[in-house]
């Protein structure tokens, strides 16, 4: 009888997995000479990241483009103002007006253009803003291709078109995404220099120079990176090209910095803003308060008033004297820098280490956004509430620390919550609504103190189908917040029974104190592109990988590989950009917003060991799979036993 041997040796799986290993870092070590793809097919992957990237970035844009008003509005507006000034053809205000100094002009110029072309909308300026986006990601494609092998390349490419952390800032009306956009070209032309030649070094800086013009975090970029190449590029020629890197973005600067000179008699580079940035960037890290810096554009503002007895600095961060109270910021900065060396250094390193941190955006909705008007409930009959004293007949407080009494005759609950950081506060009882149907809550509210957040959620609690954060108006006293009316739309999608809850919100210094009055729900209608659920549930999914504590590790990982396949200087050109940042950026204030553009090139790193993980992977599995065949194979009669 045939005996069937199901034992496979560990060496027959370990051995050609760790030949593959050695195989692929061989494959990355030779990946510098030059391309063997064809043009044709690399315009093809081309054209699919960009469609990619295109698709992921317009289901972002449908359903955030009614909500991403409400970040950094005040920013906004003030953009959109100097824009309207150009449309205008009120030249000499837009040059002349101190106040458009907290900002380069570039940003504004762009925003006229398109309400110029495309009209005044921000839909407008959002489709541009994904456009450019989209061939971000095929930048990152290119330069991964120009460095590594084609398969990590396509990876690098599918990571950026995914990313749900470029795709939310190419919607917002800000220019962090569009400023990414030029850096990434000038980078992609470094690499493609094998021959270094001046045209495309100069060509480099003024593309950093133009970047400077929508935001002023990459002014010594181009120093930074002529440093970088002096130390990559051969001893032969490398001065003049690493020169003509900074001539290229002084020449695309320089009209910004002789403008400021000639209308306000300063030298000024670019902007206004980092006496400001500095202070708020030590502000965030003094949490005794001991350097008496306050933590916000009012707070600075007010103090300045206060003690320079100007009761006009309260108004303007900049204003008059805008310039000289600019200095005034800076030197009082660097004053706490000196006196505290050893804490500002580790100030900035606590600072670098958060700017590799990946922001918690939203997703993909897993169901198109709500696609009827609001105002139509204004003609409709609520199909549900919840009034003030049923809540608390319900028992529908959920937290059993929060304590809720009835005021203004039982119009409105107030409520004080407990001291968890996100702890549910109230919870409705069971709501019934048909699926796939667009809803709308309405209620009243009044935050008095800290943070809150309503969501509307799934019977269980496990799914959010929407959710609003509730934040004070900053300078208003709690007896004179605005009781303001929330609406808060959702889709029921497959669900038949939704909850409405009140949390709270890492509420600081305290608990949230709020007045809430009797919650109304309104049937909108059936809901609209039902289809995109499809693509939705493939990309959302795809996008949960976006963390922190996965891509950093791989990116990691992927910059040892390359060092141990002897490819540094790759590695050196690859981290330019993310090291610039991180040691220049995170000596200022800095928001997550302003350093996105390092991740860019983070995404190529982890795309070098998922490629290198996916080839492991493969080879494991054919050897395990010959092994098992191998061990199956009936041994022919009169063959020895071991």
């Amino acid at each position: 009888m045939a005996s069937w041997r199901l034992h496979v040796p560990l060496g027959s799986i370990v051995t050609p997995v760790s030949g593959r290993l050695k195989h692929q870092l061989v494959v990355i070590a030779q990946s510098g000479d030059p391309k063997r793809s064809k043009s044709k097919q690399l315009l093809t992957i081309s054209l699919l990241v960009f469609i990619v990237a295109l698709g992921v970035r317009l289901l972002t844009w449908h359903d955030l483009h009614l909500e991403v008003w409400k970040v950094q509005t005040y920013v906004t507006s003030d953009y959109k103002y100097s824009a309207d000034l150009l449309a205008r053809h009120e030249f000499k205000a837009f040059l002349t007006d101190i106040n458009r100094m907290g900002h380069p002009p570039g940003y504004p110029i762009v925003l006229a253009g398109i309400f110029k072309v495309l009209g005044d909308s921000d839909n407008a300026v959002q489709f541009v803003q994904i456009t450019c986006d989209s061939c971000a990601a095929v930048l990152v494609f290119l330069i991964a291709f120009e460095l590594l092998p084609l398969g990590v390349a396509l990876i690098a490419g599918l990571l950026a078109t995914l990313s749900p952390q470029f795709a939310y800032h190419s919607v917002l009306v800000l220019p962090d995404s569009l400023a990414g956009l030029p850096i990434l070209l000038a980078i992609y032309l470094l690499v493609r220099a094998r021959r270094p030649r001046l045209l495309a070094f100069a060509l480099a800086g003024i593309l950093i120079g133009l970047s400077c013009w929508l935001r002023a975090n990459a002014l010594l970029l181009a120093p930074f990176l002529a440093v970088m190449t002096f130390l990559s590029l051969q001893r032969e020629n490398r001065l003049r090209l690493a020169s003509a890197i900074v001539a290229g973005a002084v020449l695309m600067i320089m009209p910004i910095t002789i403008k400021n000179y000639v209308v306000f008699h300063h030298f000024v580079p670019l902007s206004l803003g980092a006496g400001q940035t500095l202070l708020e960037g030590i502000a965030d890290y003094d949490a005794e308060g001991r350097f008496n810096i306050p933590i916000t554009d009012l707070g600075i503002m007010r103090q300045e008033a206060e003690w320079y007895h100007r009761p006009d600095y309260a108004l303007l961060l900049f204003g008059q004297d805008g310039i000289q109270r600019e200095r005034m910021r800076t030197a009082r900065g660097f004053a706490v820098i000196r006196s505290h060396p050893v804490w500002f250094a580790g100030v900035i390193g606590r600072r670098a280490v958060a700017s590799l941190k990946l922001d918690r955006v939203p997703l993909v909705s897993p169901e198109a956004p709500v696609s009827h008007s609001l105002a139509i409930a204004d003609r409709l009959e609520p199909v549900w509430s919840y009034a003030p004293a049923e809540v608390i007949g319900a028992g529908g407080v959920a937290s059993g620390k929060a304590r809720v009494d009835l005021v203004d005759d039982g119009r409105m609950l107030r409520l004080v919550g407990d001291e968890t950081k996100y702890g549910n506060q109230i919870v409705s009882p069971h709501i019934t609504v048909e699926q796939d149907r667009d809803y709308l809550f309405r209620l009243p509210l009044k935050l008095e103190e800290g943070r809150a957040l309503i969501k509307v959620t799934d019977e269980n609690q496990t799914q959010v189908l929407a959710a609003m954060v509730i934040d004070l108006v900053e300078g208003i006293a709690p007896a004179d917040q605005a009781v303001r009316r929330l609406e808060i739309p959702f889709v029921s999608g497959s669900a038949s029974t939704v909850r409405l809850v009140f949390a709270n919100n890492a509420s600081t210094p305290g608990p949230p104190i709020a007045l809430v009055g009797t919650a109304r729900l309104f049937d909108l209608g059936p809901s609209a592109y039902r289809w995109t659920r499809y693509p939705r549930f493939v990309i959302r999914n795809l996008q949960r990988f976006f963390l922190t504590a996965w891509m950093l590790p791989l990116a990691i990982l992927g910059i040892v590989a390359l060092l141990g396949a002897g490819r540094g200087r790759a590695v050196l050109m690859l981290l330019s950009v993310p090291l610039y940042y991180l040691i220049v950026q995170s000596a200022l204030h800095t928001e997550r917003r302003y350093v996105i553009i390092i991740h860019y090139f983070l995404t190529i790193f982890g795309a070098v060991s998922l490629w290198l993980l996916f080839g492991l992977v493969q080879s494991g599995m054919s050897s395990l799979t010959a092994g098992f065949i191998a061990a199956k194979r009936p041994r022919t009669r009169g063959t020895p036993r071991n």
